[in-house]
């Protein structure tokens, strides 16, 4: 199998704690690169009543509820962090304490979502706010004590400079109950989930960095347009038109535009549908009209190697470079 996402994400993150780093990937409003890093159980904190303190380093990933610092020992022009809750939780971000230059070029921005190598996760396509506004820039406010941003979802980032030693911010993190979870990133390559779209016109992904299989358990449209499961077969003219459907997806990016349909189903199913994508990424992707209330269940699990698809297996002409 060719190197993957997640081996990327971690050469990518070495690779700047020794170079340059973001900052060549980082310009202006569009600051466009990112970085994974897989999540241990350890990380999170269970006790509701332990207020979590620690460092935040240039590079960091966090997973729990807490209160994170960062001071500068030195110039830091390219850093980057990425927050992830549960599936149905977004993350409420304020930055306290702030003492940096803004007018000497530092910033801290915060951002709706992730971003990698130029590819964003919600992508365009599936988040509700226009990208400009999925930024929260602290200097373009002079003056305010701090700043806030709530995420859409259960990912969120801040990507930050800083010239001057001993200048920084701390960064608080509180993780806030969603009723209608929408465009998640899983933390485990084995689970199960339910997507429910009431009577809203959104579109919601479920992405798992790990070549999985997803099996459907329950398909629920508001309008239903057979009785038979056909997941092999495409059928773009009848379920892209039909305005409410959910598709599987398979690519080794982030953006889900830009992931090969492996199958798509637009009408209501009860029972058992799998299919295997021996990709980088796997998402199930739900896509509402507005007009019903729309339910998807599914299960996942993370493919044994000797379940890797093949060259040509299901037809899909290597569209995953799998060897």
């Amino acid at each position: 199998m060719s190197v993957s996402l997640r081996t990327q994400l971690f050469l990518f993150l070495i690779s700047l704690s020794s170079r340059k780093g973001l900052s060549r990937y980082v310009e202006g409003n569009e600051a466009s690169d990112g970085l994974y890093s897989l999540l241990s159980l350890e990380q999170k904190r269970e006790s509701e009543d332990f207020i979590f303190h620690r460092p935040l380093r240039c590079l960091d990933m966090l997973a729990t509820d807490g209160y994170f610092t960062f001071m500068a020992s030195q110039p830091q022009l390219a850093c980057a962090t990425f927050i992830i809750a549960e599936p149905n939780e977004v993350i409420s971000l304020e930055l306290s304490d702030v003492n940096i230059d803004c007018s000497a070029g530092d910033f801290i921005k915060m951002f709706d979502g992730w971003v990698l190598k130029g590819e964003k996760f919600p992508s365009k396509q599936d988040h509700q706010l226009p990208l400009h506004q999925r930024y929260t820039d602290y200097c373009s406010s002079p003056g305010a004590p701090g700043a806030t941003s709530r995420s859409s979802q259960n990912v969120a980032m801040i990507f930050f400079r800083i010239h001057s030693p001993d200048s920084g911010f701390t960064l608080a993190v509180k993780k806030l109950h969603n009723p209608f979870p929408c465009n998640i990133m899983s933390q485990s390559p084995e689970g199960s989930f339910t997507m429910v779209m009431p009577h809203q016109r959104r579109n919601c992904s479920f992405s798992i960095i790990y070549p999985v299989e997803i099996r459907l358990t329950e398909l629920s449209l508001g309008q239903a347009k057979s009785n038979e499961l056909s997941a092999q077969r495409q059928v773009w003219s009848v379920c892209s038109g039909s305005g409410d459907y959910v598709e599987l997806l398979g690519g080794n990016g982030v953006d889900t535009s830009k992931m090969f349909p492996v199958a798509d189903l637009c009408f209501s199913l009860r029972g058992l549908a799998q299919m295997k994508i021996g990709c980088d990424n796997s998402v199930v992707r739900l896509v509402s009209s507005g007009n019903y209330i729309n339910r998807v269940s599914f299960q996942y699990r993370l493919l044994e190697h000797q379940e890797l698809p093949k060259n040509g297996e299901n037809s899909l002409d290597n569209f995953c470079a799998m060897e």
